[in-house]
């Protein structure tokens, strides 16, 4: 596909405030199981990252670090870890009619390569690789990835996504079967709670990380501005998927873990980190969840130094889990 300028850019509001949802999405496929090619070439796109997407990226998450606002020991501004992850979930929508989407996000993996600087031209290719049927719905994959104006990989992406299902009837139903290393959540009493991994040891549990993240938060992550249409920011259409509030989008709850990952490892963690979660059940808007994790493993890197493995998960209000996942990153020296 000819490389262009990210479309959403072009749809922003303030350029084109009379502009239909119907208009932006015309031409683009249905996104049903049926209509899958693949492999498929999702297209190649640029977006700058500016002042606004940062800071819009902020509220949604609630993160105002000073890495984001001010300065970074990378050498100004940068965006968080995964700020670009639902730009790539959302390539998609170059193909695919956006708000015709009532689907679920049940895997989310990355691997962060280097930060993402302020006013930044990056540019983000995608495509479909795989695509099965599991007890009678439609999954596909994708693989991304965003490079900066420089060439150097800024991330990676790999996600899997049920398409057109009714997410009130399916959501709740995951499981970490196969060949993953289940993550229970569970922490011995002998633990050491940790905020940063500064000498961290194996059985060390990251101190926790609450968020609610609220209607307006979800809603904006999910594209509101756009004139998109969707189970996370808009209530009659959650409702029409069979659910009794809009539910926050997985790549917002994935931005959260990267959060707390990014602070206890500190600046490797956006050089050297690795983050894959599943989604277990749905969050509710206004729903508080509570996100930590557990050393599993230290091995020593080839080019020195030590990499830890994180066993990752959170639990709602009722204690239970609705992600889980597992990390690796470089460990901060002294």
């Amino acid at each position: 596909m000819i490389e262009e300028s990210r479309w959403r850019d072009l749809t922003d509001p303030r350029r084109v405030p009379d502009l239909a949802i119907e208009q932006l999405e015309s031409g683009r496929k249905d996104p049903v199981f049926e209509n899958l090619v693949v492999p498929e070439d999702l297209g190649t796109v640029s977006e700058v990252v500016d002042d606004h997407k940062i800071k819009r990226y902020a509220f949604t998450q609630d993160e105002y670090h000073s890495w984001y606002m001010n300065d970074s020991p990378f050498g100004g501004r940068i965006g968080q870890a995964a700020l670009l992850c639902n730009d790539l979930v959302q390539m998609f929508t170059n193909v695919y009619a956006a708000s015709k989407v009532v689907g679920l996000h049940t895997e989310e993996e990355m691997w962060f390569d280097n930060p993402v600087r302020l006013d930044e031209v990056v540019t983000l290719s995608a495509g479909y690789t795989d695509a099965y049927e599991r007890r009678n719905h439609g999954y596909v994959v994708m693989e991304a990835r965003a490079v900066g104006d420089d060439g150097r990989s800024i991330v990676r992406h790999r996600g899997i996504e049920i398409l057109r299902t009714m997410p009130g009837a399916v959501a709740g139903r995951g499981s970490t079967t196969s060949a993953d290393r289940p993550v229970t959540g569970e922490v011995p009493a002998s633990s050491r709670q940790v905020a940063t991994l500064e000498g961290a040891r194996v059985g060390d549990v990251l101190t926790p990380l609450i968020r609610t993240v609220t209607f307006e938060q979800a809603a904006v992550f999910s594209r509101l501005g756009e004139y998109v249409t969707n189970i996370h920011n808009n209530l009659a259409t959650a409702r029409e998927g069979g659910l009794r509030q809009p539910i926050v989008q997985g790549a917002q709850q994935f931005g959260l873990f990267a959060q707390r990952l990014a602070h206890a490892f500190g600046a490797s963690f956006f050089t050297t980190g690795w983050l894959r979660v599943k989604f277990l059940a749905p969050v509710n808007v206004f729903e508080p969840i509570t996100i930590s994790g557990i050393i599993t493993a230290i091995n020593p890197c080839d080019d020195g130094g030590n990499i830890a493995l994180l066993d990752v998960w959170a639990r709602n209000s009722a204690g239970r889990l609705t992600t889980v996942g597992w990390a690796s990153a470089k460990l901060p020296t002294n």
